[in-house]
Formats: structure tokens, sequence, C-alpha cells
């Protein structure tokens, strides 16, 4: 299976997570991504405490595209502060946060219904 090598261009889904990394697109990555219209991309983020959103500007780039921001918050759900909330209703977008399996198996339901989502997905081992 080739290496993800920062960047693959268009909509997949999430074939498989866990072992630290995420299959897509034929292909794999050790690490988290953040899975958004234009394509998928590596995110240096290992934790939800890393999480800034300056590390998720690359969504608000995309906002026009995006009503709904799924972030995998790692093996456990943790809250997501109320003013990320806020900058990214400001963006028109709404945001969840969830264990990082039921934010994968989400996102890709709402790809498959063609729906308007992203994904902030920290890896899980």
């Amino acid at each position: 299976m080739p290496r993800f090598d920062g960047f693959v261009p268009g909509r997949y889904q999430i074939d498989a997570f866990g072992a630290g990394g995420f299959r897509f697109a034929e292909m794999s990555h050790r690490g988290s991504i953040l899975a958004l219209p234009s394509g998928i991309r590596i995110w240096p983020v290992t934790s939800f405490g890393e999480i800034t959103i300056e590390s998720l500007q690359p969504v608000l780039d995309e906002a026009e595209e995006i009503d709904f921001l799924l972030i995998g918050t790692g093996q456990d759900i943790s809250f997501v502060p109320g003013e990320w909330r806020e900058r990214f209703r400001e963006a028109g977008i709404t945001i969840e946060g969830m264990a990082t399996g039921a934010a994968a198996r989400t996102y890709n339901v709402l790809v498959g219904e063609d729906r308007r989502v992203a994904a902030a997905l920290i890896a899980v081992e």
C-alpha cells in the first residue's frame, strides 16, 4: 500500500483507523489527519491538548464548502471549548467533538450522503 506524502486531493472515506494511523484512498498514514473537501492532509496533532484554532485553520480556509466539522478527540471524548464553537459558528460551521472512532464512522456516513463535512482526526492505537 502506498505511503501518504502529506496531501491527497479529492474526497475519500476513511477505510480503517487504529494502530496509530489511518487508511484511505488506497494509502496509509501513521499520525493524525484533516479530511477536507479539497483532500486529506497530514495534521501534526497527537493529542486533544495540542489542538488550536491555528491548527484548524485549513478547515476555516475551506469554510464555504463545509457545514460540519467532526473532531476525533482520540480514545476519549474531550469538551470542545466555547471559543472554538463560536469561531466556527461565525464561519458557518457546526463543530462536534467525539472519540476518533465515532468521528471517523460519522464522517464516512456523511460523506456517503454527500454532506458538506470535514474531519480533524487524532490518530489512536
